[in-house]
């Protein structure tokens, strides 16, 4: 039964989104709505897991875990819809559309959705130029102290917080040497990567520059920001990778935040964060911001011509040639790459897009970022432990020397996303090393994950 206590709350969000008030608890709810919706949509029709495992974990996690007494969804496999509401209030609903992943539909407008074959993109007229990195089945790993760390992986406390580890794949030397996964995932089975996102937009970065249609050091290409009048004219492409533009899009996952709400209640994600106000010069401050690589999206998807363009662009220049065949892009509803949060791939694709990195750029011979990419993606900003896409322990951060404390080497950097998703590439060790799962732990399951590196490292003898 639903505490009177819960009833009277949502009673006070209603009466204050009634009354029109400068302070939106409505829309925070509506956030929280929206993140179930997507994350249940996107996690049963995309990676075939059970949605009422996928609700219980997506609201086992701070904020979420305040109202989940009272929230509510629904699945429609016929349709292919996931509602999500508080009490029957202030809804969310998501759509699947087969290859595109989900969308979070808002009011009357219907999103845009990419006119691409998705088949016909996967099916390069040449073979990938990343060697395979495992056959069909399930590397079991033939030394003791590997399978000992997938042991140390899988693990669970006896108590809250749960790690929820889904799989893990370390590579070593360009195959796959041990690997792992929970009940009712495989090798193919795509996993959302939240922030990791952040990563492949990156990655799309340093083709563009490679091929020289973009460049770090250029005035981020907005027309709102033209005016000289305008300081936002001032920021640059690398001031939006770096997450140092000096725009109001400070990141809490409060539901409040601006960040929040661009992702879970904009069909138009670019064009919102667009509007944002300087509140520092650019370069000056860092705050971590996920509406800045969006505005990095809307960049790749202007200069490639579109969402069409974008996905063919994507696919020939990036997923094909690493052999990437799980991947599952999803789009804001205005036809851009939702590019903070929802990319979906195996956990052995999310480790063949780290042999990239590992490799400085070069697959097969061929380079494909430009060739400085990778340590100017690496390096730190400000005084941080993040660099551009990438968080990176080649940093004197508290955090960085924590990671290298916990067995994380120096020039280790990664890809992370929410709830421990990750991407370590180790280049001293010739390594990379992919943990994902739901782990509630602010963290993201951190000593964990140093725990599976410094494991691994052990087990390679180096």
């Amino acid at each position: 039964m639903v505490s009177r206590k819960l009833v009277a709350s949502v009673l006070v969000v209603a009466a204050l989104a009634a009354a029109g008030v400068v302070f939106r608890p409505d829309r925070a709810i509506r956030v929280a709505t929206g993140v179930v919706a997507h994350n249940v949509c996107s996690k049963t029709f995309v990676s075939g897991l059970d949605p009422q495992t996928v609700f219980t974990e997506t609201t086992d996690r701070e904020g979420l875990r305040r109202l989940r007494r009272g929230l509510r969804y629904s699945v429609d496999r016929a349709g292919k819809i996931v509602d999500a509401s508080l009490l029957g209030w202030l809804g969310s609903r998501a759509a699947f559309h087969d290859g595109f992943g989900c969308v979070l539909l808002h009011g009357a407008s219907e999103p845009y959705i990419p006119k691409s074959d998705i088949d016909a993109l996967k099916a390069a007229k040449n073979p990938p130029l990343l060697p395979e990195i495992a056959g069909a089945s399930v590397v079991e790993p033939s030394d003791p102290a590997l399978k000992a760390a997938l042991d140390h992986a899988f693990e669970e406390p006896a108590t809250p917080p749960f790690r929820r580890t889904k799989a893990v794949v370390v590579v070593h030397d360009g195959k796959v040497i041990a690997e792992r996964y929970a009940d009712g995932i495989g090798v193919d089975t795509p996993l959302l990567g939240f922030s990791m996102t952040k990563s492949v937009v990156n990655a799309l970065l340093g083709i563009l520059t490679e091929q020289g249609r973009i460049s770090p050091s250029l005035p981020a290409p907005f027309p709102e920001w033209r005016a000289a009048t305008d300081p936002r004219h001032e920021i640059e492409v690398e001031h939006l990778m770096r997450m140092t533009t000096g725009l109001a899009l400070d990141e809490t996952n409060s539901g409040f935040d601006p960040s929040s709400q661009m992702i879970y209640l904009h069909n138009d994600m670019a064009g919102f964060a667009a509007k944002a106000a300087m509140i520092a010069p650019p370069g000056t401050r860092w705050a971590y911001s996920s509406p800045t690589t969006q505005l990095l999206a809307r960049i790749i998807r202007d200069i490639t011509g579109g969402p069409e363009q974008t996905l063919a662009f994507a696919w020939r220049e990036l997923f094909n040639p690493l052999g990437m065949q799980t991947v599952t892009l999803e789009f804001d509803g205005a036809g851009t790459l939702q590019a903070s949060t929802y990319m979906l791939a195996s956990a052995r694709d999310w480790a063949r897009f780290g042999l990239l990195y590992l490799n400085n750029g070069e697959v097969g011979g061929k380079r494909i970022l430009h060739e400085d990419w990778v340590d100017f993606s690496a390096a730190a900003t400000l005084g941080t432990d993040y660099g551009a896409g990438f968080w990176t322990n080649r940093s004197e951060h508290p955090d960085a020397k924590g990671r290298v404390r916990l067995g994380m080497p120096h020039d280790a950097f990664f890809a992370s996303g929410d709830l421990g998703q990750r991407v370590v590439i180790l280049p001293t060790q010739h390594m990379v090393i992919v943990r994902l799962g739901d782990a509630v732990d602010p963290t993201g399951d951190i000593r964990g994950l140093g725990r599976l590196v410094k494991e691994a490292i052990a087990a390679t003898g180096r």
